[in-house]
């Protein structure tokens, strides 16, 4: 007999700061105590295993512009392009992703119209989405970033080696991967 993995292909755009203030915070001040650097180490490590390059991290991005971007992105069919442009502009380059000349010129890349982009953005056409999304995440508890949920209720959160998820299908599936 053979199991299907329940695979839902339209990810969430995800706010998990909110709170973050319009022009960012630095780490330090957002995560006091925490070692960061630490932290950081471990999601390089996660990357390595990707070929995927993590930059240093000070500022924690405000988020919440780029996401309602990312949602006119997916009214456009450019989605999956804009999305992995604005992970590299973030978490390898280093970029604030909260700044409107940042988030333009990943647009522009992507080949978005950035004048209709600014419409959407000042209109706040895609903040219900967020709203919505929102909500979701907080009636299955998404409490971090990545989250991949199996099957309706299997969890695996945050930056894992793939033996973890390896593990996690040979559980359910029942054979080696």
């Amino acid at each position: 007999m053979k199991k299907e993995f329940d695979i839902r292909d339209d990810w969430l755009s995800f706010e998990l700061h909110p709170e973050t203030p319009p022009e960012g915070i630095p780490y330090a001040k957002r995560f006091p105590g925490a070692d960061v650097e630490a932290m950081y180490e471990n999601i390089r490590k996660r990357g390595d295993e990707f070929g995927i390059k993590f930059g240093p991290r000070l500022l924690l991005s405000n988020s919440r512009m780029s996401l309602e971007a990312s949602e006119y992105a997916r009214d456009m069919g450019t989605y999956e392009l804009f999305h992995e442009r604005m992970f590299y502009t973030y978490f390898t380059e280093s970029k604030d992703i909260g700044s409107l000349e940042v988030l333009t010129e990943s647009a522009r890349v992507c080949g978005l119209d950035t004048d209709e982009l600014m419409k959407a953005l000042k209109d706040k056409r895609y903040a219900h989405r967020l709203d919505e999304s929102r909500k979701e995440a907080g009636q299955i508890r998404l409490t971090g970033v990545p989250t991949f949920i199996i099957n309706k209720g299997t969890k695996v959160v945050g930056a894992q080696q793939i033996a973890v998820f390896r593990d996690l299908f040979k559980k359910i599936g029942g054979k080696q991967l």
